[in-house]
């Protein structure tokens, strides 16, 4: 993993693009643990605060899992499709704001081209 300081791209999204990397080319498995914040921030030349960042970015995607005692835990859900459930939460959330419920919602995207 190696992280652009120059690029214009913030320091913790290239740490989270680096780990979900990873995790798509299967260098980091369903069920593994990650290293520690502090080791992934030492070999990346970032302060650990910014991998702690990357790391809250794909556990809110269900990338990973952070486990008390037990650190942070891939979860073996596929970057492409944590990318759709996330997007679908934001339509869930979205929906109820305007008074959806979740079956009308898929009524929708049902009758979408």
């Amino acid at each position: 993993m190696e992280i652009d300081h120059a690029s214009p791209v913030p320091l913790h999204e290239q740490v989270a693009a680096a780990i979900r990397r990873a995790i798509a080319d299967g260098e980091a498995r369903s069920g593994e643990r990650l290293p520690p914040a502090k080791d992934l921030a030492a070999v990346l030349g970032v302060n650990a605060n910014t991998v702690f960042r990357g790391l809250r970015t794909l556990r809110d995607e269900g990338l990973v899992e952070f486990r008390r005692g037990r650190g942070v835990t891939v979860t073996g859900i596929a970057p492409h499709r944590s990318a759709v459930i996330a997007k679908a939460r934001e339509l869930v959330a979205l929906g109820q704001r305007y008074g959806y419920q979740p079956d009308q919602l898929a009524q929708i995207v049902r009758q979408l081209p």
